[in-house]
């Protein structure tokens, strides 16, 4: 297991002494917005084949860790299959399909929106959410945790946990995430704090994020072929529009590209590919604008996706500089 550096938390954490500048917009000629952050590329052994900032710092993941979530599920004895098994990796937009999806999950335990404990949200999907604002209030189902949370509770109906206690750190099942996240990543957790959902949140470096996605898109654990992994990596390519959402970026990566793809909130981005080939990065000003541009840039200069693919794919999920409604400049890589 990698040893961490001493001192304190907020020594060990990403800090403005270990991002480098990763994007720029450029508006007019004139660039206008910069993104500082961290990086790090890894091959299928380890190796570190680009690294930019420190990666060997504390980040909170947020999201990009749900699939050890998943998968720590799965182990616990929940059968899960396709669109289900992603919905509990997801991070998904709310839209009437996601919202089915949990709703069959929680009735096969006798379950219902009412036992998730997950924050009440609009849809994020601006159709769902122009419907639900006409016709109903936050719900916690349309949130885009519903899923995770919903796989949660199985796990405690087919366990015999507690389920009113089902977020705290303690819980068995939080527990066991931890120990999984260890497995994959190689790394203990760092630190436990609470994510914006309610659920625990483990923070650890961009170094771990990476290694975890490596093995997941390898469909393999730490120390060879697992089951479940590889079944958990098909699913999200074979369902990729239930891990975001129609037309979102993950959903467009995974779909174009066949990479297995996982964003988090506050500019957290990991890929892995199927080569064992994998990235990790944090935007540190929590920005989304960059990530999969310079993700994607990575990947192509470690040679697991062409220069033509990056590029075509970069256009359809990085935002538009507009003046007037018509192209007046462009985001790009910084470094």
């Amino acid at each position: 297991m990698k040893e961490r550096a001493t001192g304190t938390l907020s020594e060990q954490a990403l800090g403005v002494d270990g991002v480098v500048e990763l994007g720029t917009l450029e508006r007019n000629g004139l660039d206008e917005s910069r993104h500082l952050g961290a990086a790090i590329a890894v091959s299928a052994t380890g190796e570190t084949l680009a690294s930019l900032g420190d990666p060997d710092a504390l980040v909170y993941p947020r999201s990009s860790l749900k699939p050890m979530q998943a998968l720590t599920v799965v182990r616990s004895g929940v059968s899960l299959e396709g669109e289900q098994l992603v919905l509990a990796a997801a991070s998904h937009t709310g839209t009437p399909a996601h919202v089915a999806v949990v709703e069959a999950m929680l009735a096969s335990v006798g379950l219902t929106e009412n036992d998730l404990q997950c924050t009440p949200e609009w849809p994020s999907d601006a159709e769902a959410a122009a419907i639900a604002r006409t016709t109903s209030q936050k719900r916690r189902i349309t949130g885009g945790c519903s899923g995770k949370h919903a796989s949660f509770l199985l796990a405690c109906v087919k366990n015999d946990w507690p389920i009113e206690t089902y977020l705290d750190a303690e819980h068995p099942l939080q527990v066991q995430i931890r120990e999984t996240i260890r497995e994959f990543s190689g790394e203990a957790v760092g630190h436990v704090g609470v994510d914006g959902c309610g659920a625990p949140l483990s923070a650890v470096t961009l170094r771990a994020l990476a290694t975890v996605f490596s093995r997941v898109a390898r469909g393999v654990n730490g120390t060879g072929p697992d089951a479940d992994v590889a079944r958990l990596a098909t699913a999200i390519q074979e369902n990729a529009w239930a891990i975001d959402g129609p037309g979102g970026a993950n959903t467009t990566v995974i779909d174009e590209l066949g990479l297995i793809c996982k964003g988090g909130a506050e500019g957290v981005i990991a890929i892995g590919a199927e080569d064992g080939t994998a990235v990790a990065l944090k935007s540190i000003d929590g920005s989304r604008r960059i990530t999969s541009l310079v993700a994607l840039e990575l990947l192509a200069r470690a040679g697991t996706i062409t220069r033509a693919d990056a590029d075509r794919v970069s256009a359809l999920v990085t935002d538009k500089v507009l003046g007037g409604g018509v192209p007046v400049g462009h985001i790009r890589v910084a470094f």
